[in-house]
């Protein structure tokens, strides 16, 4: 368990109100009629192929509603009981935060940011070294995403595994006691451990009534593809649903290894996997909140690796396809990159998705702070991609001026061959804008340069620092050492304000029985 941060003399910070993004009116890359192509295809799916069911409590669910239940454990779903099934998933709900002007309100009228999870490295902002994560890097992380106003949505960066099987419940633990904002707390468990996270839902709303209204926490449950489910997930995917905790399946479909190798295809397959399960929980407690998510990534063909960046704008047409069926979509833009460090590659990665992401319209878009592959967490990352983000929004935003701002009588006053700088105008206004740090001349850059300047005490010295620091990652440029300290500010500065002491002590008694439980498990 994480240890609660220390509250300073001066008393916890206040988190920042959000920052959404505007989606603007743009024609999306699929037309209607494709759009309805694709759904048709993932309906000749469902009911020709179908899907591997591995649950004997989610086949009982389905066969009593009449799906084809095989032998093989494969459940096939006629058309018109996928349409009846989705047609009660709602098209809006709340993903609840601690406070409700946090509150996520997915009804397609914004997008909001969220960090892409879940990684398994970081690197130490102390040591600069690549390690392991743990439950106190979850908590760190969630602490600075806390302070940063576009990231809107609390995904564990990294994961706690310094507790085995334990270690979803001890991430959602870190973030629902350090961070004011929604937390992506339920994934796949043990199904003996799923109700411990549900009691922590209740334990920080307080009635299993405001639970199913504004849920603090939501689960997402992945697919097996193709065409398959995991278990465990689907059992945890129920208890979840029962309780009100909103659910996304989530399709991460690699062409060319376990999707086709093209982009409809991998799509169509995607859709059918996270439709199948939404299915089964509409079926089991109607109404219940459910959102739509599919990934589709490419295998390498010289390495068989993974890689996530397409030359197609798939997070939009997973959108389209999402909102086809009525429902909200994690999708959008990643800014994420396969690079393995913070470099050209993965500011172009931003760049571009951060355009994808203010474009497409879904309500949660983003993923943020993660490189190599969604593997490796690197702190100044995450103010490198908000600043792409942001941006993209300022690029895209509608522009909306008055006749003061036309400022005529102050050009009248200047004059041809003039100059603004003595005006009342221009003092006015010339900190109207956001400016990036790394802009600002004459900084100090704080910790991560002072690092290198306290070494340098002579030429072959200051050499030597300057080029381990580069092979650690500490890049001199100024951009990447901006935001490594402006990291490291938040990290510093920023407390969120605490949960009551009786919540707290609750959740700290619900993430511990839950660990003494998963080591019977083992």
């Amino acid at each position: 368990m994480s240890e609660s941060p220390s509250r300073s003399s001066e008393g916890p910070s206040r988190t920042p109100d959000l920052v959404a993004l505007t989606p603007r009116a743009c024609d999306p890359p699929l037309e209607p009629r494709g759009v309805e192509r694709l759904r048709a295809a993932t309906l000749t799916l469902l009911e020709e192929v179908g899907v591997h069911i591995p649950s004997a409590r989610a086949r009982e669910i389905l066969s009593g509603h009449g799906a084809e239940v095989g032998g093989d454990d494969v459940v096939r779903l006629h058309a018109d009981l996928v349409t009846r099934a989705m047609a009660t998933a709602p098209r809006a709900f709340v993903l609840g935060a601690r406070e409700e002007r946090l509150d996520l309100v997915l009804d397609g009228t914004r997008s909001y940011v969220c960090t892409e999870g879940v990684g398994v490295h970081v690197v130490d902002p102390r040591t600069r070294e690549l390690r392991s994560s743990t439950t106190d890097d979850v908590a760190r992380l969630a602490r600075v995403c806390d302070a940063l106003p576009l990231l809107a949505f609390f995904w564990p960066p990294v994961s706690a595994q310094d507790h085995g099987l334990a270690a979803p419940l001890y991430e959602c633990h870190a973030g629902l006691t350090n961070t004011l904002k929604h937390v992506r707390g339920g994934t796949t468990v043990r199904p003996a451990l799923a109700p411990y996270i549900v009691e922590m839902a209740r334990a920080v709303r307080g009635s299993d009534d405001v639970v199913r209204a504004r849920s603090p926490i939501c689960a997402n449950i992945c697919t097996i593809s193709p065409l398959g489910h995991d278990d465990q997930g689907l059992e945890c995917a129920l208890t979840y649903a029962e309780a009100g905790i909103p659910v996304s399946f989530m399709a991460m479909t690699t062409m060319g290894a376990t999707a086709p190798a093209t982009v409809a295809g991998a799509l169509a397959q995607g859709d059918a996997e996270v439709v199948s399960g939404m299915v089964l929980l509409q079926l089991a407690f109607p109404g219940a909140p459910v959102f739509h998510s599919v990934l589709v990534s490419l295998m390498d063909p010289s390495t068989g690796g993974y890689l996530s960046e397409l030359g197609a704008p798939v997070d939009w047409l997973s959108t389209q396809l999402g909102h086809a069926w009525g429902v909200p979509v994690l999708a959008g833009g990643s800014v994420s990159s396969d690079e393995a460090g913070v470099g050209w590659t993965a500011g172009r990665r931003a760049g571009a998705g951060g355009i994808l992401s203010a474009l497409c319209g879904s309500e949660l878009c983003g993923y943020i702070g993660l490189a190599g592959g969604s593997m490796v967490q690197i702190p100044e990352q995450l103010v490198l991609d908000c600043e792409a983000l942001l941006d993209a929004r300022e690029a895209l935003s509608p522009f909306v001026f008055d006749e003061a701002d036309l400022a005529l009588d102050v050009v009248r006053a200047v004059g041809p061959r003039g100059y603004f700088l003595k005006e009342r105008h221009t003092r006015q206004h010339l900190r109207d804008y956001r400016l990036p740090p790394w802009l600002a001349h004459g900084r100090t850059y704080g910790e991560g340069a002072a690092r290198l300047e306290e070494a340098s005490r002579s030429a072959a010295a200051a050499l030597d620092d300057l080029a381990t620091a580069a092979s650690q990652g500490l890049h001199p440029e100024a951009a990447r050492r901006a935001a490594f300290d402006e990291y490291l500010r938040l990290q510093r500065e920023h407390r969120p304000e605490p949960l009551a002491p009786d919540v707290r002590a609750e959740l700290d008694r619900i993430v511990a029985a839950a660990d003494r439980h998963a080591q019977r498990l083992v």
